[in-house]
């Protein structure tokens, strides 16, 4: 402790940034520590059997960017080609609203009203690559589903809470897991 009391006192009681750098002189490093969650077992391997049936997968998750390409790698709906071949293979849900659109407009379509992404050509170029969508919200799930079904596709969601309500009813089939929320859901 004296040599502490005796470093603070000649650096100016370290008052200042530049009377605190002498601190960070000699540190050694104990250790770093990092988590992981195990994927849930057969995770991986359902992608597989997704993949060879022919159905596309689409990872949406409130993870960031990183965590969540992370984990879709682990679970094979990504590969780290894919991931790395397209700006579009991994987004964060703002990115795929300023591509697409904010909201959902309504059009006309053979005297009938219905809601499409505002921007359904920039949807459909998104859409051939997009693997993994980050820190999305409900709204970036629904325009995913809507314009998922404008292109001709089935759409089948998974979901846990009330933030996948809107998509699970607007998917051509829902399913919801038992967590909290799944009520609502």
């Amino acid at each position: 402790m004296d040599d502490f009391e005796a470093m603070k006192a000649a650096n100016n009681d370290f008052e200042k940034d530049v009377d605190r750098e002498c601190l960070e002189d000699e540190l050694i490093a104990v250790g770093i520590w990092g988590i992981q969650d195990p994927l849930r077992e057969g995770i991986a391997e359902s992608i597989t059997k997704c993949r060879v049936s022919g159905i596309d997968v689409i990872m949406c998750t409130g993870d960031n960017k990183d965590t969540a390409v992370a984990i879709s790698k682990n679970a094979g709906i990504v590969s780290k080609e894919e991931a790395e071949a397209n700006e579009y293979s991994c987004m964060t849900g703002k990115e795929f609203r300023e591509e697409v659109g904010e909201e959902l407009v309504e059009i006309e379509v053979e005297g009938k009203m219905k809601k499409v992404p505002a921007n359904m050509k920039k949807f459909r170029e998104i859409f051939k690559y997009l693997k993994v969508l980050a820190r999305s919200s409900p709204l970036d799930k629904l325009i995913l589903v809507t314009g998922i079904q404008e292109c001709g596709g089935v759409v089948a969601v998974t979901g846990d809470g009330t933030n996948d309500a809107p998509a699970l009813k607007k998917a051509d089939v829902g399913f919801s897991m038992g967590i909290t929320g799944t009520d609502i859901a």
